[in-house]
């Protein structure tokens, strides 16, 4: 319920009266904004004497005090001037230059004049010049032109006590109790969190400058004059037509600044040539200037009440301004300002919401006011009775007195002629009431302080979200994130960033100082990965090219950036290959490469596969992934992912031997497991046929709840099957994991631990003759130390088979084998029957060229050939650089860009030649079935440390058909 705030008793029935009659037309004016009369309150006899009068002056006063506190703008206006026009004039002005009463909250914001303010400037302006003339009168005309300069110099503003400085429009923008020094401050606290403290405060301090410049030129400046409301209501008001017919209201215009300010000076100079003669006593000029000033009273008035405006002004002022003139006469003024807004209205099709109450002695008599009609029958309701009675009679009598057949009438004026009888009988002590006015739910909604708690929360939760943003993208700010790298958990706790660097800002192996091996000693993976994004950018803008997506373990643990290893040989294959086509002059089509992170031994194959498809999609240029050499859980998913959006992979080194079988858009260049295991049979067999009774284990590395990784089951599996098809008796199998042929990990993911299984299997009665070891090459140093000194293993001839994953073996001193161990492994990349000896030299200048001027890496090997060199051993950075040769191969078919479908039916004939390892071809291949393709030598390694002997035992050239046999693969 709304608050009472005032309660008085009505001393006599005129007082009560009138009270809700004022009352009616405030209250009622949220619900249908009734007509606003100017309500005069008069004794009916005009004998009356001063007792009277006051009582009707006392009823003013009593509902001026009944609505002060009730949020309601009023104002009780005094007489001051030594003549009635300067009286009037004096109370407008106060109506526009002092605050309205409004004890407490208001229901809005102060009202606005700038019409008035306007005409203050004029009057100022004017009141200067003919002060400063000198006796001898000056040419009118000169005086208009010396007007204008004057209200330039003022700026087109009324002059205020308070002068404009850069430091106090500084001050006034930034405090923290406004609404803009509110937002200034969210938008600082968000910005410090973004871009840190130095921009910020650079931000500030151009923002400060702009604040203070923007609130001194507005509030003394008049930038775009011509479109204020105030300028364009004096160019265009009828009012002035036939004082400035030179420049009609039609000249004013939207789109004319120059004709607009024509319009604009000749009405300015014609209100302040009226303006100086009413200052000289001219009795038309006065009234004509009294009248314009209450004519922009009104419109400014109802410009506050305005609707649609953005503010929502009229839903939030649901009461009417109200003016009390306790006495008005003529003398005083009030008939003159009641006789002018009556004029102002008449004319005006606006209806505008001012109210007034004012008292007329009963002596007075208000010109032009007819007879008063005869009071309203008894009968007729209590409706009709009274000042209610009076108040509907009235309106409807409004359209006829605005006629100009009625032009004699005040037809705004509502008089309350009051008995003697109605002043004097007191009134039963009738209680008087009135209750604080409600502010609309549109006050709440469009408050400065909604809005400024709207913005800052809305501030405050685009900083939160630009910090959820950073910590799920890896580069997330508030505006421009990319959504195609995302950060996930990763090992040790860490955050890997996952996806596809299709931002700038997106740099997998920023920090990471991980050097190639060999002659590349000196080139760092961040360097790579710069060299990539050169090489992209300065593919121009329509230029033809094609995408190719380098997928692979790009990250790793901090404490170990050997895990990076892998990534970073594989991406400078794809580099080197970029490179030599952007180079090549004949060359039509170039080479974009995006790079796409798996995380750590590829353990985030399928969000980094999901990211690679939204990537794609947008980017129609990309035809297909390099890389995910690793084979894990995920690799299937992946490359069903990829499949069903349409784009081709090829494999660096997964030796997984179904997904070629499966999925017809992989295409692998290394040899499957299986191929590997058939390679190492030839050998296992001879070795089971020199022994009487050939025993063999396969020691594989267990798999955990977490561990994706799918190489060592398959290299268990293929390793039994190659084993018993030999003809070594492997033990049985029990169904018990802890049987001894399995190793775990550490907790902390770190060494191997081999001691349980290595006593179990040296300690039984039978030591075997060989042993599988399906593993990972960083378990390697373990199981040979362990092999070295375990009883029962040190001193027996044991020979280990093992997959190609100990391609990544240096063996240095940090890979010592056993005395007596032989061991046999798969490498894909037999670049010992190869060709493409240029390839080798080639790659030392390319990566040369990413060193500072002046520094040169070391040359290739002569005694050697240049493959041995470690930057090429392992067989990583060749196997990439021919599968990105392939893809763009196949996606530049007669050197015109092809669409990724159209690069997947393409690599089924894709041949090149003269290739580090051979042939790289997929032609005879079919769909969903195994590819005969595949290059791999067998590799023997005798003798410790290193002085390691190396050899190679046999093997066949990438896409040699031949099939390997005994008599190719000799046990010496």
């Amino acid at each position: 319920m709304a608050r009472e705030v005032w309660r008085d008793s009505a001393e006599n029935e005129a007082a009560s009266a009138v009270f809700h009659l004022m009352q009616q037309l405030i209250d009622q004016y949220r619900v249908n904004r009734p007509v606003m009369p100017l309500v005069v309150a008069q004794a009916e006899d005009a004998a009356a004497g001063p007792d009277i009068d006051g009582r009707v002056a006392q009823i003013v006063h009593q509902v001026h005090r009944a609505n002060q506190l009730r949020r309601v703008p009023v104002k009780l206006l005094d007489s001051h001037g030594s003549t009635p026009y300067e009286a009037a004039l004096s109370m407008v002005r106060a109506l526009t230059e002092r605050p309205w009463e409004a004890r407490g909250t208001s229901q809005y914001k102060p009202f606005t004049f700038p019409r008035s303010r306007l005409l203050d400037a004029i009057e100022q302006a004017t009141a200067t010049v003919v002060a400063q003339q000198s006796e001898r009168a000056a040419a009118r005309g000169d005086r208009d032109e010396r007007i204008l300069e004057q209200l330039g110099s003022l700026r087109w503003r009324a002059s205020r006590s308070r002068g404009n400085n850069w430091w106090g429009s500084l001050r006034a923008s930034i405090r923290p109790e406004t609404f803009l020094g509110a937002v200034f401050i969210a938008v600082l606290s968000v910005l410090l969190g973004e871009i840190g403290w130095l921009l910020t405060a650079l931000v500030a301090a151009g923002a400060l400058l702009g604040l203070a410049v923007v609130r001194l030129v507005t509030t003394a400046a008049p930038p775009l004059l011509w479109l204020r409301p105030a300028s364009r209501w004096l160019a265009t008001t009828s009012s002035l037509a036939a004082s400035s017919t030179a420049y009609p209201s039609d000249g004013w215009s939207w789109f004319s600044p120059s004709r607009s300010w024509r319009v604009i000076r000749a009405r300015a100079a014609a209100v302040a040539e009226r303006v100086a003669d009413a200052g000289a006593g001219g009795q038309d000029a006065r009234q004509f200037h009294l009248e314009l000033r209450v004519q922009a009273l009104l419109e400014d008035l109802l410009d506050n009440y305005r609707p649609h405006a953005p503010d929502w002004r009229r839903g939030k002022r649901t009461v009417p301004p109200v003016v009390f003139l306790p006495t008005a006469t003529h003398d005083n003024g009030g008939v003159l300002l009641i006789n002018a807004i009556n004029n102002v209205r008449s004319r005006r099709s606006e209806v505008d919401p001012l109210l007034l109450l004012a008292s007329l002695p009963a002596a007075q008599i208000l010109r032009r006011t007819p007879p008063l009609p005869p009071e309203p029958a008894a009968n007729s309701g209590a409706a009709r009775s009274g000042a209610r009675a009076r108040y509907e009679k009235w309106v409807d009598d409004l359209s006829v007195g605005q006629a100009p057949a009625a032009a004699v009438k005040l037809a705004w004026v509502l008089r309350l002629p009051l008995s003697t009888g109605q002043l004097t009988h007191e009134h039963a002590h009738a209680q008087l009431v009135t209750e604080r006015v409600r502010r609309t739910w549109m006050w709440w909604v469009m408050s400065r302080t909604t809005v400024a708690l709207v913005l800052v929360g809305a501030l405050l939760g685009a900083f939160l979200w630009s910090e959820h943003w950073k910590e799920t993208y890896c580069y997330g700010p508030l505006v421009g994130r990319s959504t195609d790298a995302v950060r996930l958990p990763g090992p040790e706790g860490t955050k890997e960033c996952i996806g596809v660097a299709t931002a700038p800002e997106v740099l997998f192996a920023e920090g990471n100082g991980l050097e190639l091996n060999g002659v590349g000693e000196g080139i760092t993976f961040e360097r790579i990965e710069q060299a990539i994004r050169e090489q992209n950018a300065d593919i121009k803008p329509g230029e033809p090219h094609v995408t190719i997506v380098y997928a692979g373990p790009l990250t790793g643990t901090d404490r170990n950036k050997e895990d990076t290893r892998k990534g970073l040989e594989e991406l400078t294959g794809v580099f080197l290959h970029q490179r030599f086509v952007n180079d090549t002059a004949n060359r039509t089509v170039k080479l974009r490469v995006l790079t796409a992170n798996g995380g750590q031994d590829m353990l985030r194959q399928t969000t980094a596969a999901r990211k690679i498809v939204e990537a794609a999609r947008r980017d129609t240029s990309v035809v297909g992934v390099v890389g995910l050499g690793r084979n894990t859980t995920e690799s299937a998913e992946a490359t069903g992912l990829l499949q069903r959006a349409g784009l081709p992979v090829v494999d660096t080194t997964n030796s997984d031997s179904r997904l070629a079988r499966e999925y017809p858009n992989y295409f692998g260049l290394a040899a499957t497991d299986e191929e590997q295991a058939d390679a190492l049979g030839l050998l296992a067999g001879q070795l089971a046929d020199k022994l009487p009774d050939p025993q063999a284990v396969v020691l594989s590395r267990r798999v955990g709840n977490e561990d994706k990784d799918r190489y060592t089951t398959e290299q268990r599996r293929v390793g039994e099957q190659m084993l018993e098809a030999s003809g070594f008796t492997l033990p049985a199998d029990n169904g018990d994991e802890d049987d001894g042929t399995q190793y775990s990990l550490s907790k902390d993911g770190g060494s191997a631990n081999l001691d349980g299984p290595l006593q179990r299997i040296c300690g039984g009665d039978r030591v075997p003759d060989a042993l599988y070891f399906a593993g990972r090459v960083e378990d390697v140093n373990t199981l040979m130390s362990g092999l070295g000194q375990t009883s029962g293993c040190s001193g027996k001839a044991i020979t280990v088979f093992t997959g190609d994953d100990l391609t990544k073996a240096r063996f240095d001193d940090s890979t010592k084998l056993a005395e007596k161990v032989t061991l046999y492994y798969s490498s894909l990349a037999p670049m010992s029957r190869g060709g493409g000896r240029a390839f080798y030299e080639d790659s030392r200048r390319s990566l040369e060229s990413l060193l500072p001027d002046g520094k040169r890496l070391n040359p290739l090997p002569k005694d050697r050939p240049p493959y041995e060199d470690k930057l090429f051993t392992s067989g990583q950075t060749v196997i990439s650089y021919q599968a990105t040769a392939a893809l763009y191969a196949a996606a530049t078919r007669s050197d015109i860009p092809r669409s990724a479908a159209e690069t997947w039916a393409t690599l089924y004939s894709v041949a090149l030649h003269d290739m580090p390892t051979g042939t790289v071809t997929f032609r005879g291949t079919i769909p969903y079935a195994a590819q005969k393709v595949h290059g791999l030598n067998i590799m023997k390694v005798t003798r410790p440390g290193p002085d390691a002997e190396i050899r190679v035992v046999c093997g066949r050239a990438a896409g040699d058909p031949v099939v390997l046999t005994r008599k190719d693969c000799r046990v010496s």
